[in-house]
């Protein structure tokens, strides 16, 4: 299973990108990271292909940790 680490503190888009991106949506502001399992991803990403959510806007900062693990 992947694991998809959101951590809006090195997100490069923090600030502009927040009104339209599901976490803040769904969870307002994170103190700490996010840690989103591969049926929360695909549901996630089913609602914002129809419509019913804006889509996750993170763009990592350079040097944040990228990985995917599983």
């Amino acid at each position: 299973m992947d694991v998809l680490h959101v951590d809006c503190g090195t997100c490069r888009v923090r600030g502009p990108a927040c009104a339209d991106c599901v976490v803040s949506v769904l969870l307002g502001p994170l103190p700490d990271a996010l840690v989103l399992d591969d049926d929360e991803q695909a549901a996630l990403r089913a609602m914002a292909d129809s419509g019913l959510l804006p889509p996750l806007r993170l763009v990592r900062s350079e040097g944040a940790d990228v990985s995917v693990t599983g």
